[in-house]
């Protein structure tokens, strides 16, 4: 796989992110194993994980995700063929500096690694300075604990007050933005946001890139949601653009011989200024599926039906 520079975090990554967010919650030890052994093999890069996944699940804490993928790089001993980001921002403490430095320690102990690649504010803390914010990231930067951070769900003006703020400061730069970007979730990226990240030269990775699963084609009626766990985010999509949405992907999935994930992937992989989208997957075989975006360049008439639709 070609890599592509991530912004200017000092990072190369392949055109794929591996999403960690199903590990010790929809997949178990043998599932996530196997997925990432496969992801290694095929010489996937980066995944991308966080220290709240999966605390909303009934039992959970926050950190399995970042547990079961610290069981697995002490087994596999695949450190050094990857690439890490995790996020702190999501638990109670949000982003004051002790709960980063705390938080950091922990995501750690739990991967097992002394160093994260990249790690992510994962939302906008408005009640802690952005200084004091990039104040405790420098710390992490300077002790050589994380490599590079980014930014998650910012708007583009707080994203901009960071920029300037670190520049004025002389204290790290988010080197990387992960906004929300599907084919039927555009607003958060498109236009000022984009335009900044274009601007100031940042990396995107983009998330909730096959929408919760819908784009996948395996929602295609509010039967198909049953009692799945994804059900109350992909029912919007059932009862709004979603299926005009699949009729316009299936239509390419004709012409191409590509599926409709390999296709949602390579809309948001060739949206401008975005670096990777990131997906997961519970199986081998979709692991596989999805990476198969990686070689599909949709012609110049497919990406505007889609962006139509």
């Amino acid at each position: 796989m070609t890599e592509k520079a991530l912004g200017a975090s000092g990072l190369s990554i392949r055109p794929f992110v591996l999403g960690g967010n199903v590990f010790g919650m929809t997949a178990g030890r043998d599932a996530s194993f196997a997925v990432l052994d496969r992801f290694v093999e095929l010489g996937g890069g980066m995944i991308d994980t966080a220290d709240v996944y999966s605390a909303w699940v009934p039992g959970h804490k926050g950190g399995e995700s970042e547990s079961m993928m610290g069981a697995w790089l002490n087994a596999s001993g695949a450190r050094d063929n990857i690439l890490i980001a995790t996020k702190v921002g999501m638990m109670p403490g949000g982003l004051r500096p002790d709960r980063i430095r705390e938080a950091v320690q922990g995501s750690l102990d739990r991967l097992g690694t002394d160093t994260i690649d990249l790690y992510f504010a994962h939302k906008d803390d408005p009640d802690v300075p952005l200084d004091e914010v990039l104040g405790a990231f420098a710390e992490l930067v300077d002790a050589g604990t994380v490599r590079a951070i980014g930014a998650s769900n910012y708007s583009a003006e707080r994203l901009a007050e960071a920029l300037r703020v670190a520049d004025a400061k002389g204290l790290p730069r988010f080197s990387t933005m992960q906004p929300e970007l599907n084919l039927l979730d555009r607003a958060q990226y498109e236009g000022p946001l984009q335009q900044l990240c274009i601007a100031e030269g940042l990396g995107v990775v983009t998330y909730f890139s096959l929408a919760s699963g819908y784009l996948t084609g395996k929602y295609r009626s509010v039967d198909d949601i049953g009692q799945r766990a994804r059900g109350p985010r992909v029912k919007p999509y059932v009862e709004g653009k979603g299926p005009a949405m699949l009729a316009a992907m299936d239509a390419i999935a004709v012409e191409t011989g590509a599926t409709l994930s390999q296709i949602a992937l390579a809309w948001v992989a060739a949206q401008p200024g975005v670096t990777a989208p990131i997906a997961s997957a519970t199986t081998v075989e979709q692991l596989d599926e999805l990476l198969g975006s990686i070689g599909l360049t949709l012609s110049t008439d497919h990406l505007a039906a889609l962006t139509a639709a």
